[in-house]
């Protein structure tokens, strides 16, 4: 494993605890897809374009535009 790696992997494991902090849930929709792109990235490192392209379209893109609907089109009730 490379240095590169690790790093992607460690800022993966943040974004991914960062979506189960953040209340607001745009951000946490935001830090999803995060974790999504910094997957694709990894992909890509470990020679499988393919599927990294698959996780950016539909992981990182497709995925986070449906949550983005989602949260949008209900009532956010704060309190």
């Amino acid at each position: 494993m490379t240095i590169i790696q690790a790093v992607l992997i460690l800022l993966m494991l943040v974004a991914a605890a960062a979506t189960s902090v953040f209340k607001d849930l745009i951000s946490a929709v935001v830090a999803c897809a995060a974790v999504s792109l910094l997957a694709s990235v990894l992909f890509y490192l470990l020679d499988a374009p393919d599927v990294a392209m698959a996780e950016a379209a539909i992981g990182a893109g497709l995925t986070t535009a449906i949550f983005v609907l989602a949260v949008v089109k209900t009532q956010r009730h704060e309190g």
